[in-house]
């Protein structure tokens, strides 16, 4: 049987749907029911008939940072896949992406490791990457640097990484992915999504920046190959194209019926930009939007590589501009018609 983690998010709820639908036997962690409204919405992406594939995962409640209820969740259990993680770029969160993006992951490792699991698949990031010249593409050999403008969320998957690394020197086969911005439907208050749901109100601005960018259907099923795959203990970039914030933004716009963005958010505007931010929270106490990392990140033009996974896997990547166009008539779908 599969163990899936983090079912109710993104990429899992994504997963889960594929596996369950091919006839694989798998079971799913989630913390608390009103999560599973995640998972519906997801799977009525794909058939508006999706009870009976809901109904065939084994629902399992349990927490990564609770070790008896995910004890219990490995009976049985050959391969992983940990897509769990806490994503959020508040410094005031930095304590809690530890506990869940670290010591969570920690505990998946040693539980993998005791139940002798055939292979863990770990859902990584971009962001864990070293920052190469702007010129050159960052490859999966590109060497994390501390020194640098790293974000709180980068971090701790960072940390996690090196926790999977950790498993693998102790015996256990893992394979990596490390993906781009994942682009998928069903979830719209976080995520990619919320970018979707960002863009349909109305954006006025564009940062100068790049940004790398992946369907969530190319992530599931090269997750699902490398893990059925005689690879191990390797990552890998699932990026399938590099485009400007302004190109992404304004495509965006475009598929949700909005008015794009217009205007250049320079970095001296996301500079005050962050500081405001900072005060806002300060005075009354709403949540950071803008931090000053992730201005800086916003600026950033950086190209991934997936020369890599293309290599090992003989695997084409669905074309942004139609992964933008699917997901933004399935957003006007479910929350405007």
């Amino acid at each position: 049987m599969i163990l899936v983690t983090g079912g109710t998010g993104l990429v899992g709820s994504h997963l889960l749907y594929k596996l369950a639908s091919t006839g694989e036997k798998v079971r799913a962690i989630y913390r608390n029911e009103k999560k599973l409204a995640n998972i519906k919405h997801v799977f009525s992406c794909y058939t508006n008939d999706y009870e009976p594939i809901f109904n065939v995962i084994d629902w399992f409640e349990a927490d990564i940072l609770d070790i008896p209820s995910l004890t219990d969740a490995f009976n049985g259990i050959t391969y992983v896949y940990h897509c769990a993680a806490f994503v959020s770029f508040e410094p005031d969160k930095y304590r809690l992406l530890r506990k869940t993006n670290i010591e969570g992951t920690a505990n998946i490792v040693n539980l993998c490791l005791s139940n002798n699991i055939k292979k863990l698949c770990h859902v990584s990031s971009i962001a864990t990457l070293g920052i190469t010249n702007h010129k050159t593409m960052i490859t999966e050999e590109a060497e994390w640097n501390q020194e640098t403008s790293n974000t709180i969320y980068s971090i701790t998957k960072y940390g996690a990484e090196i926790e999977v690394w950790r498993g693998s020197q102790e015996g256990l086969d893992v394979v990596m992915v490390n993906p781009g911005v994942i682009l998928g439907a069903g979830i719209w208050r976080y995520g990619s999504g919320s970018l979707f749901k960002k863009a349909h109100k109305g954006l006025t601005y564009y940062p100068s920046g790049s940004i790398g960018l992946v369907d969530v259907a190319d992530v599931v099923a090269i997750m699902i190959a490398l893990t059925k795959s005689s690879i191990a203990n390797e990552r890998f970039i699932l990026v399938a194209e590099n485009w400007s914030y302004k190109d992404f933004l304004q495509a965006m716009a475009k598929a949700v019926n909005a008015k794009p963005p217009g205007k250049l958010a320079s970095t001296v505007l996301l500079q005050i930009g962050w500081r405001l931010d900072w005060v806002k929270h300060k005075l009354l106490g709403s949540r950071r939007q803008l931090t000053k990392h992730l201005a800086v990140s916003l600026c950033n033009q950086k190209t991934f590589s997936n020369a890599k996974i293309k290599s090992q896997l003989p695997y084409n990547f669905k074309p942004v501009s139609k992964s933008i166009t699917e997901i933004g008539a399935l957003f006007l779908k479910q929350n405007v018609s």
